[in-house]
């Protein structure tokens, strides 16, 4: 009697849990419409661009910090990547800690100097400092030293979910700002005096910048390179990583938890038997923001894990300079489970390829899933 009281029991939680969760995902909205963005008048673009000339340097200085434990991988290496190729400033990548960044949700980097050096060769700080995202938004040594960046002058740039380290470190009291579409009600939460601004794709506030989701760093690193060097410069770059048209416009409708996003989490999660190592042959003088790109989507799809491989052991030097430590060291790789490789490809049409290719083995409802995650516009991840 007591066992058979058990088994009811048991199956009572689970027809219980099942009838909550099935709620809970009916209750979810649809997938939102696509819907044009909103224009931005010209004065708001122009005060944009004004408010992040350089504050110091006529040729700035710009450092991108990472705690040495899970930094999101885009937000890290394409503001790197693309203000590197421009050549318009000089760019340094930091970690609070000696020792490699094991970036999230893949790659693993040697910085180029812990925070520490950098005081010590920069006593005046930075112009600017880029703040990614991180698994924790409380570390003590990034947030003091990027409050001790601002109040040497630096503009502090919080790019998806790094602007909720700007916001602990005490940088948003009163501002304007923005940031990744699933951290918008946590942020606000944390300061009620910050003030969310829907539909843009960036937000510039006295000194202090923030960004949508993390492919925002790549219109972010192309309006920064208009700031610092005008506007053909920044469409010259823009051509060379395969974005010829961008700006701050933004449709935050596009974005939001969603049952189609929530019932592709779980199935791909629960499809466990399926799940794949797709490798990626890590080369010398690979593009930093393809491999970003590219591994970054594969590595959500809750289906699939991209992983470098490279013939020795040892870290191989990307095309501007930043030194990349292989997942593992093999000859080759099953060619079932082989992401193609990046080559020449420019950056966003490295993106949309590796989009494509989601779509290709996984179905468009991963696709959109993934691009959600990225919060990449629609328009293009569709393309």
């Amino acid at each position: 009697m007591n066992l058979r009281r058990v088994l009811w029991g048991a199956l009572g939680a689970v027809v219980l849990v099942a009838v909550i969760g099935g709620t809970w995902i009916v209750s979810l909205p649809a997938a939102p419409s696509v819907a044009a963005p909103p224009a931005i008048a010209q004065d708001e673009r122009d005060a944009m661009i004004a408010a992040l000339k350089p504050p110091k340097r006529q040729r700035p200085l710009i450092a991108i910090i990472g705690i040495n434990d899970a930094t999101e991988t885009t937000d890290y290496l394409m503001p790197y990547g693309i203000l590197k190729r421009a050549d318009v400033a000089d760019v340094v990548t930091l970690a609070t800690a000696p020792g490699p960044v094991t970036l999230f949700p893949t790659l693993k980097v040697e910085p180029q100097a812990t925070v520490a050096e950098f005081d010590a060769q920069h006593p005046d700080g930075a112009d600017y400092v880029i703040v990614p995202a991180m698994s924790r938004d409380d570390d003590p040594a990034a947030l003091q030293w990027i409050r001790n960046q601002s109040g040497k002058g630096a503009i502090v740039i919080g790019v998806c979910a790094g602007a909720k380290v700007v916001g602990a470190a005490g940088l948003l009291h009163g501002k304007r700002a923005t940031t990744h579409w699933y951290s918008i009600k946590e942020l606000r939460g944390r300061d009620p005096t910050m003030r969310y601004v829907r539909d843009r794709r960036l937000v510039v506030d006295d000194r202090v910048t923030t960004t949508t989701g993390i492919t925002a760093s790549m219109p972010m690193s192309l309006t920064l390179i208009e700031a610092i060097a005008g506007r053909d410069k920044a469409r010259a770059v823009g051509r060379d990583i395969g974005l010829v048209d961008w700006d701050a416009r933004h449709q935050s409708d596009e974005f939001r938890f969603t049952r189609p996003f929530a019932l592709t989490a779980i199935r791909n999660t629960a499809a466990f038997w399926a799940h794949e190592r797709l490798g990626i042959e890590l080369k010398p003088g690979m593009d930093e923001v393809a491999l970003a790109l590219v591994t970054d989507a594969w590595s959500r799809t809750y289906r699939s894990q991209a992983v470098t491989f490279a013939r020795a052991a040892g870290a191989q030097q990307s095309r501007n300079g930043l030194r990349i430590l292989p997942d593992e060291v093999a000859t080759n790789w099953p060619a079932a489970q082989l992401l193609p490789a990046i080559d020449n490809a420019k950056p966003a049409e490295a993106l949309d390829s590796a989009l494509g290719g989601i779509a290709a083995r996984y179905g468009t409802r991963t696709t959109d899933f993934v691009a959600m995650q990225l919060e990449y516009p629609r328009h293009r991840a569709t393309q």
